[in-house]
C-alpha cells in the first residue's frame, strides 16, 4: 500500500455499498469489508443538513467502536445524502417515489453531502464533503425509462451519477464526481496520509 503509515494498522471499510469498496480500492487502500451492525438512522430535529452525514458517519463509527479501539485497527465510515433546499432526500420507498424523487430533481441542482470518519485507538479524522449536481430538463419518459432498467432503490434521490441518467442528465457538477458516488477519495486519501504524523 502507497501509505506507508497505515502499515501496521488492519482497515476496515463499514460500509455494505459495492460503490464505496470499489472507490477505497482503486484509490490503492487495502481493506476488509465491514458490515453486520445495522445503526438506525434517527435524525435529531435541530440538526441542520449540512450536519446531517457526519453525525450519521459518527453513529456508525460508534457501532464499531470494539474494533476501533483496538491499536492495530483503523476503521472508516462514511454517510451520503442528496439535499433539495435543504431537505434531505433519502433512498425511494418504490418505482412511484423514485419518479416522484427525480421530477423534483428535474431541471435543478442539488447537493450532495458525503460525512467521512476514518478512526484509530488514538486519532479520529472526521469530514465533510460537498458537491452541487446540476439536472437538465428530464421527461417523464426518461425518468420512468431510468426508473425500470435501473431500479435505483438503494441510492440516495433514486440516481447513480455513473448510470444512465447521470450520463445523460446531468449537465455539470461542482465538487467531487466520487463523492456523488458516495466516497470523497481524494480527500479521504488526504486525510489517511496525515495519521500518525
Amino acid at each position: 500500500m502507497f501509505l506507508k503509515n497505515l502499515d501496521k494498522y488492519t482497515i476496515t471499510l463499514a460500509s455494505g455499498s459495492p460503490r464505496r469498496h470499489d472507490l477505497l480500492k482503486k484509490a490503492g487502500i487495502h481493506f476488509n469489508i465491514g458490515t453486520g451492525k445495522d445503526v438506525p438512522e434517527i435524525i435529531p430535529e435541530k440538526i441542520h443538513v449540512d450536519d446531517v452525514p457526519l453525525y450519521l458517519a459518527r453513529l456508525k463509527s460508534n457501532a464499531w467502536q470494539d474494533l476501533w479501539e483496538q491499536k492495530s485497527q483503523l476503521v472508516i465510515t462514511a454517510d451520503t445524502i442528496v439535499a433539495l433546499d435543504n431537505q434531505v432526500i433519502g433512498k425511494p420507498e418504490d418505482r412511484d417515489d423514485a419518479i416522484e424523487m427525480l421530477e423534483n430533481l428535474s431541471g435543478r441542482s442539488h447537493r450532495v453531502i458525503t460525512g467521512v470518519i476514518a478512526r484509530t485507538s488514538a486519532e479520529e479524522k472526521a469530514f465533510t464533503d460537498i458537491t452541487t449536481v446540476h439536472f437538465k430538463p428530464l421527461s417523464r419518459e426518461q425518468i420512468e425509462y431510468y426508473v425500470d432498467h435501473f431500479e435505483p432503490f438503494d441510492k440516495a434521490g433514486s440516481y447513480g451519477i455513473q448510470e444512465w441518467i447521470g450520463i445523460t442528465g446531468i449537465n455539470r457538477i461542482e465538487g467531487s464526481y466520487f463523492n456523488v458516488m458516495g466516497l470523497p477519495v481524494s480527500r479521504l486519501v488526504d486525510e489517511l496520509a496525515t495519521i500518525d504524523r
